[in-house]
């Protein structure tokens, strides 16, 4: 099975992982341009458990709580770069502004047993609500790294 996953794939996916009885470890994000930041945080993540999945937020749904001018590279080029990466073993590319109850629908379909996160993330309350669904821990992995952000990395660039 290729590392870039749909969401009818991640859910045959999780049929076989949970077979196999692997602990699965889920993060969600962007990913726009990678950064430390990020690589810091899949590595950590990656440690609590067998298998990473990522799930990789539409470019429509970036572009609604980020800006028009976001994401700077489009969704299926993200879920390429981060399949590259030996930390991740899949990605599961979103559509567009999914609802709180289709993201804790697929929580449930790939029943991860760790849900990673920064400390400070301000959407732990939702993934911490997704993984009472199913029994998951959230776990801080990494601090927020202020100074390394896709937002800060921009705005440099923009400077030059």
């Amino acid at each position: 099975m290729d590392k870039i996953l749909s969401l009818e794939q991640a859910n045959e996916l999780s049929q076989i992982l949970h077979k196999q009885n692997k602990h699965i470890v889920l993060v969600g994000g962007c990913f726009d341009l990678l950064h430390i930041g990020h690589i810091t945080f899949l590595e950590e993540a990656r440690k609590q458990g067998e298998i990473l999945v990522i799930l990789l937020e539409a470019d429509q749904t970036i572009a609604k709580s980020k800006g028009s001018n976001r994401p700077i590279n489009t969704q299926n080029d993200r879920a390429k770069i981060l399949a590259a990466l030996t930390s991740v073993d899949y990605v599961i590319k979103l559509p567009d502004m999914m609802n709180d109850k289709s993201y804790d629908d697929l929580v449930i379909t790939v029943k991860p047993a760790i849900i990673a996160t920064t400390r400070g993330d301000k959407n732990r309350v939702y993934k911490e609500r997704s993984a009472g669904l199913i029994n998951a821990q959230v776990i801080d992995v990494t601090p927020q790294i202020s100074d390394k952000s896709t937002t800060k990395l921009i705005k440099l660039l923009d400077e030059l």
